[in-house]
């Protein structure tokens, strides 16, 4: 779906004639996170229960954060066990609604989660722990940008899984600037709005990176009147959480819990290209504050009227 702003027109399209709305020649905007596993099943030593760990953040080596499906029922002390390996886990403690977790068994847990975890697919994507290696195989290279490089996120950008190979390349054909940012997607870009007024939710905060290359093509660009057309809600929120008025010819990185919701005034972006989301959740309110409530909720309805998909796999939304 296409959405012009200024216009507030409505157009579908499909997605491989992207390159035809870039005549405008945009700097786009690309955040290459990369995924990597963070979803383990364990069992807990002394009774056998099956456990489910969604590993969100590593504290030091083999002592990681992580959301534990029956935290509640957790003891300080339970150990665990994973199937085929000698790694082993104990739960040290509960912080607010995560558990730590220590690792022991290999130097590195991070080194071995390639055999020991599985790629933190969405719930609603349903995995059996006895699938067949074919179909794991292709969650590792599904659930990836074509231009991910550094990883660390646990969740996909979703916006970027429309890229192929070929489209980039007639993207630059057609005269776009590429660039590229690192925000690692955590569970702050999912969690949802539990307060009644939106503006008291507090965003949990995620790293993010923007390289010294990347910083100058941003400062020309502004500098040069040329739009940015951010790839993603991740690749938006990371622009808007910096000032290109302070210079770092180095980059920047650090971590932000930016916050965008109606009444917002964009900074940076101009264009935005994104997937289409949930209610109650920061990401629908950020697309509204971009374009606008009212339009969003209208284009939402031709949406569903048209049968688009919505989730990570879904389909995707251009915001001119």
């Amino acid at each position: 779906m296409v959405l012009n702003r200024r216009e507030r027109t409505i157009h579908h399209d499909f997605f491989y004639n992207l390159p035809r709305y870039l005549s405008h020649h945009p700097l786009m905007v690309f955040n290459n996170t990369r995924v990597f596993p963070a979803k383990l099943r364990a069992r807990m030593k002394n009774t056998g229960r099956t456990v489910e760990l969604l590993l969100t953040r590593e504290i030091s080596p083999n002592l990681w954060e992580a959301m534990i499906k029956g935290l509640n029922r957790l003891k300080e002390g339970t150990e665990f066990n994973f199937a085929h390996s000698d790694v082993k886990g104990k739960f040290l403690e509960r912080v607010g609604d995560r558990g730590r977790i220590a690792f022991e068994g290999a130097d590195n847990v991070r080194t071995v989660l390639g055999t020991l975890a599985e790629m933190p697919l969405p719930p609603y994507i349903r995995r059996e722990p006895d699938r067949d290696a074919r179909l794991t195989q292709m969650d590792y290279h599904r659930y990836q940008t074509v231009y991910a490089e550094k990883e660390g996120a646990i969740a996909a950008p979703t916006a970027g899984l429309h890229f192929t190979p070929e489209v980039m390349a007639q993207i630059e054909k057609e005269g776009a600037d590429l660039a590229f940012i690192t925000l690692h997607v955590g569970p702050g870009t999912f969690q949802p709005i539990r307060v009644e007024n939106p503006a008291l939710h507090r965003m949990e905060s995620e790293y993010f990176e923007i390289s010294g290359k990347t910083w100058k093509q941003l400062v020309q660009a502004k500098k040069k009147g040329q739009s940015i057309l951010a790839i993603g809600s991740t690749s938006t929120r990371t622009l808007e959480s910096v000032d290109l008025n302070h210079p770092h010819p180095q980059g920047q990185s650090g971590w932000t819990g930016h916050y965008i919701y109606p009444g917002y005034t964009f900074k940076l972006v101009g264009q935005m290209l994104t997937n289409f989301h949930l209610p109650r959740s920061t990401l629908l309110l950020m697309v509204s504050a971009f374009a606008g409530t009212e339009l969003i909720r209208k284009a939402y309805q031709e949406a569903i009227r048209e049968q688009y998909r919505f989730f990570s796999y879904g389909d995707a939304m251009l915001i001119l």
